[in-house]
């Protein structure tokens, strides 16, 4: 008796959890004995936030390849480096600028450096 109530009590909750998810939104479709199963949609919870975790992904992996370079090559190293940038064309000037050295980089391949060498 008792398993049987603890069996219906799980079922509950499982049903329970998917009408949470179903309130987002749901597709039916028809199995292959002719049932109609209702299955939650599967998205995140505000639009356009798969974006905004796609460009703040590549803004850190972006920020660790500055760092790694900086951590790889020294400060000095890296600063001739972006000096014959500066001197290139307007692409390469627009690169240079956007690896420049800034406090996070720095902090990060402070940190990394000791690591790497």
């Amino acid at each position: 008796m008792v398993e049987t109530h603890d069996h219906f009590v799980e079922r509950l909750d499982m049903l329970g959890r998917k009408h949470a998810k179903m309130t987002r939104g749901y597709t039916t479709k028809v199995d292959k004995d002719g049932l109609l199963v209702a299955t939650p949609k599967r998205g995140n919870l505000l639009p356009g936030t798969g974006v905004l975790k796609l460009v703040m992904l590549m803004l850190i992996g972006f920020l660790t390849f500055k760092s790694f370079a900086l951590a790889a090559f020294g400060p000095v190293t890296y600063n001739e480096r972006l000096s014959k940038l500066q001197n290139g064309t307007a692409i390469e000037q627009m690169g240079a600028k956007a690896l420049a050295i800034d406090p996070v980089t720095e902090a990060v391949a402070s940190t990394v450096g000791p690591v790497l060498r």
